[in-house]
């Protein structure tokens, strides 16, 4: 039985008239702020910031609700496309079982106790 999921959707974006760094990000940041006020997602720029013509952007959500996840990817897809001065030329959804996550690992057993703060 699955407890939940997790979506990813990956989009790329050109702007092959862009001609600097200042204008590209006066362009990609406000659709990122637009879809983490709009939607119950993260956003991440994750490829591209040294680039002036695209940029590749992450958005994720999770729930114990599948049908939610891929509606609600469809709908940030969707306001992305229809809102900026660029291309969406790539665009990819992974939806995926918080069970997949959880087992693979299978030397380790989790007991929900364990914290890992990074400081060993």
């Amino acid at each position: 039985m699955d407890t939940g999921y997790i979506g990813v959707l990956t989009l790329r974006l050109e702007m092959p008239w862009v001609s600097n760094l200042k204008e590209k990000r006066a362009l990609v940041r406000p659709v990122v702020e637009r879809l983490k006020v709009r939607f119950p997602v993260t956003v991440a720029r994750l490829d591209g910031l040294d680039a002036h013509d695209w940029e590749l952007i992450g958005v994720t959500t999770i729930s114990n609700d599948h049908e939610w996840i891929e509606q609600t990817l469809k709908m940030a897809s969707d306001f992305v496309a229809a809102g900026g001065e660029y291309r969406v030329v790539a665009e990819q959804q992974m939806i995926n079982s918080l069970s997949d996550f959880m087992n693979s690992d299978s030397d380790r057993e989790y007991s929900g106790d364990e914290v890992d703060d990074g400081l060993d």
